[in-house]
């Protein structure tokens, strides 16, 4: 049951809402470029308000307001897509090598067996067994623990061994993955 402050409040907020954003929604956009994300952002940064609301509409220019938290969401939003975008290329920038004649049938049920991973595990596994990274790279390139890598690196070998029926999984991933267009990171075995 809210107060006559409080209500006064949601109505003023639900006001602020309808006439500013749109125009929060075109600001997310331009930032990011993202015309999917801009919505997203927008929404966010009125929750955020909301939760603040009290500050905002006691602040000299709450629009003012608005834009910065819409211009903060962007830039984390930018920062996190910059960061993914290195570790895919530390993902892809191993020395690349040429696998003659590679089994296509083990490959594809490798890839199949992958996709059927969650992707942590997945990723966990990739990293270690097909490109050679160590534990503590791995990590890095993820952004979790040391102690992650172990448990989802184990947890996912595992899992592919029941899938592909196979004690040689290890190798079988490190195989598919050299002959991933004739070519992939990692080392000879």
């Amino acid at each position: 049951m809210g107060t006559v402050v409080d209500d006064a409040a949601s109505v003023e907020f639900h006001t602020f809402f309808e006439r500013h954003y749109a125009e929060l929604s075109r600001l997310a956009h331009l930032l990011t470029g993202e015309a999917d994300a801009a919505d997203d952002l927008a929404a966010d940064a009125l929750l955020a308000l909301w939760h603040r609301w009290d500050r905002v509409r006691a602040a000299d220019h709450p629009v003012a307001y608005a834009r910065g938290v819409v211009a903060n969401l962007a830039r984390t939003r930018i920062r996190s897509a910059v960061r993914e975008r290195r570790r895919i290329a530390l993902f892809w920038s191993q020395r690349e090598e040429k696998v003659e004649n590679p089994d296509v049938a083990g490959v594809v049920d490798v890839q199949e067996a992958l996709r059927r991973l969650p992707f942590r595990k997945r990723a966990c596994v990739v990293l270690r067994h097909a490109f050679d990274l160590s534990e503590k790279d791995t990590a890095l390139a993820l952004g979790v623990s040391v102690g992650t890598v172990k448990s989802q690196t184990s947890k996912g070998m595992a899992e592919l061994q029941r899938l592909l029926g196979a004690q040689g999984a290890p190798l079988k991933v490190h195989a598919a993955a050299m002959a991933r267009n004739g070519n992939a990171g990692g080392r000879n075995r």
